[in-house]
């Protein structure tokens, strides 16, 4: 597949890349970076959000050692030129006409997600051709890469290691038990030596359901994003300072860590759409040795969302 998205590159196609969470979408675009930067030309990778690219920046680093690599987001842009530029879709404004390849992932992520300031910087800041990539892209938008002229979409529904995705389990409580239910969720998953994240849908909820965990697990931390050590807290985390920690969708896309479990509290909440809880899901099972793991939405109801991405995960899974 990443032959076939080189391929595109050179006939001057722009592609749609459309792969579930933990298909390995980064490592699809690698050869065509490699096709590009061997040619010397201006590549650049922009992402929605400032944590991911910090995270995306050691990866290529890591991929293409012997290419200047530079990261560029609010705040961190002294250095705006190198072979690779990595770049929150905020800072696309300094680039016009500029780059030969620009990769976006997340297209579906606030801010990005319908923002016509940031799709126009976008397209204004290409002078080639641009390669686009989401785990829940819209249905109108896959209509257009497959019917426009050098427009080209690609489908990937199963992940890397082709092991399924883990599916969602409900849990339903009203009031305190939802609480409660995470909790003793939470306990089991510390038993057991594995790390959590707990996702709430606002800071408020965030703070408030931490301050309670806290008192029975010591060993986890918040972040959100008004949270300034949050960079700090989530390296933390890697290194096993933490065992869990209680989040806002700040951590929703674009991190992965071993054997990692998921809870969704209130999860019926309408800031739940059926993206953003596929994408919550997407954090589990997405490392070979870990590839099983448990979601779960605790909830007063059953949303649609809820059922939706469900469905969703469940559908993927059945191409293997």
């Amino acid at each position: 597949m990443s032959g076939q998205i080189l391929d595109y590159y050179k006939n001057h196609n722009n592609t749609l890349i459309y792969a579930v969470c933990g298909a390995g979408k980064t490592e699809l675009v690698f050869k065509v970076i490699e096709y590009a930067l061997k040619r010397k030309e201006s590549v650049g990778f922009a992402i929605p959000r400032k944590d991911v690219v910090i995270e995306l920046s050691e990866r290529l680093k890591n991929a293409f050692p012997k290419y200047k690599i530079v990261s560029v987001f609010g705040g961190h842009h002294d250095e705006l030129n190198g072979d690779i530029v990595c770049l929150t879709t905020h800072q696309l404004y300094r680039y016009n006409k500029y780059f030969d390849l620009l990769i976006m992932d997340e297209i579906d992520a606030f801010p990005f997600k319908d923002n016509f300031v940031l799709i126009s910087l976008f397209n204004r800041s290409v002078k080639g051709n641009h390669v686009l990539m989401s785990a829940t892209p819209s249905e109108e938008l896959v209509n257009k890469y497959k019917t426009m002229n050098n427009h080209k979409f690609i489908a990937l529904h199963t992940r890397y290691h082709k092991k399924p995705i883990p599916v969602p389990t409900i849990q339903i409580g009203f009031g305190i038990t939802l609480a409660y239910l995470v909790l003793k969720n939470l306990i089991r998953f510390l038993k057991e030596n594995k790390p959590v994240f707990i996702f709430t849908p606002t800071i408020e909820q965030c703070e408030i359901l931490f301050k309670m965990l806290k008192i029975f697990a010591k060993e986890g931390n918040f972040v959100h994003s008004k949270r300034k050590e949050r960079s700090q807290i989530i390296q933390d985390f890697k290194k096993g300072k933490y065992k869990y920690l209680v989040t806002t969708s700040v951590l929703e896309r674009g991190v992965t860590f071993k054997n990692l479990q998921v809870i969704v509290y209130d999860a019926s909440h309408e800031i739940y759409s059926k993206e953003t809880l596929i994408q919550i899901s997407g954090r589990v099972g997405r490392v070979i040795g870990a590839t099983s793991g448990e979601i779960i939405y605790v909830a007063s109801k059953k949303s649609k969302a809820m059922e939706e991405s469900t469905k969703n995960i469940e559908e993927s899974n059945s191409y293997l």
